[in-house]
């Protein structure tokens, strides 16, 4: 999604979005702001993952995402 957002669906089938940019200036994720690069996020083991092992918890990506509806409205 644009500004760096995932669109995430859980396994109780949620969907929710996560805001990757809060973390954009921190160590290992400052390669997430290559567009390119990240865009290159996929799933893997039940979380968000890119190619050179940048990966979010997937407690964390669930605690700290807003439900689609809700983001939608803002």
């Amino acid at each position: 999604m644009p500004n760096y957002q995932l669109r995430l669906k859980f396994n109780n089938q949620e969907e929710r979005i996560f805001d990757c940019s809060h973390y954009l200036d921190i160590g290992v994720f400052k390669k997430l702001k290559i567009e390119s690069y990240f865009n290159q996020v996929r799933a893997k083991d039940g979380t968000a993952c890119w190619p050179e092992g940048q990966d979010f918890c997937p407690d964390m990506l669930y605690l700290e995402s807003k439900p689609m509806v809700e983001s939608l409205k803002t």
